[in-house]
Parts: C-alpha cells; sequence; structure tokens
C-alpha cells in the first residue's frame, strides 16, 4: 500500500489495514528510525520481531500520526513522545469514566 497523501477517506482506510514501517513512515512523514525509536519507547507495538517483520495496525497509525505531529510540531524526542501520548490516553479515559458517571446520575 503506498501512501501519497492523507486526507479523511484515506485515514479511514488506513486504520483498517496493516502496513509495514514503510508504508507507516510514509503515511506520517517519518523517518524509519523515528518509528524505531517509538517502538523501542512503547508508544507503538508492532507484530514481527525485526523493523523488516514489523506489521502495525489502524491503531498504531493513529498514535504514529499523532507522535509525528508532536515531533514536527514541538520538536519532543521519543521518551517524550512516549509520555504525551501516555497521559493523552490516561485524559482519555478519565473523560468517558466522567461521562458514564454522569449518564448513570441522570437516571
Amino acid at each position: 500500500m503506498k501512501i501519497e497523501q492523507i486526507t479523511d477517506e484515506s485515514i479511514s482506510v488506513v486504520e483498517h489495514s496493516h502496513l509495514t514501517i514503510t508504508e507507516l513512515s510514509q503515511a506520517v512523514k517519518i523517518e524509519h528510525t523515528q518509528v524505531i525509536a517509538w517502538v523501542n519507547e512503547g508508544v507503538l507495538h508492532p507484530v514481527g520481531d525485526t523493523p523488516d517483520q514489523w506489521v502495525f495496525t489502524g491503531d498504531a497509525f493513529r498514535k504514529a500520526k499523532l507522535a509525528s505531529n508532536l515531533f514536527h510540531s514541538f520538536e519532543i524526542n521519543p521518551p517524550g513522545i512516549a509520555l504525551a501520548i501516555d497521559l493523552l490516553e490516561q485524559v482519555d479515559e478519565l473523560q468517558k469514566q466522567l461521562a458514564d458517571l454522569n449518564k448513570t446520575q441522570a437516571r
């Protein structure tokens, strides 16, 4: 799968695909070395033993896109990106729990 430009329609397709490291790198406009660093920091969790064998899912695409934006916009290093994404995921989870609690209390 060669990805030239990411659009809303292509994001939907990519999220339901399996990508190689090359395809993921192209999709989020980042070097292979950054993807490897994000894997080493636990940001991304590919299937496979080596970078040449890695396969990434749509969830990895979403995280890589966020990581790429953080890297390009703020020049955050891989450990900082891992921390930022972890904190953002915690905020999302807390927001979901709060929404569920509010629904329960509204009944």
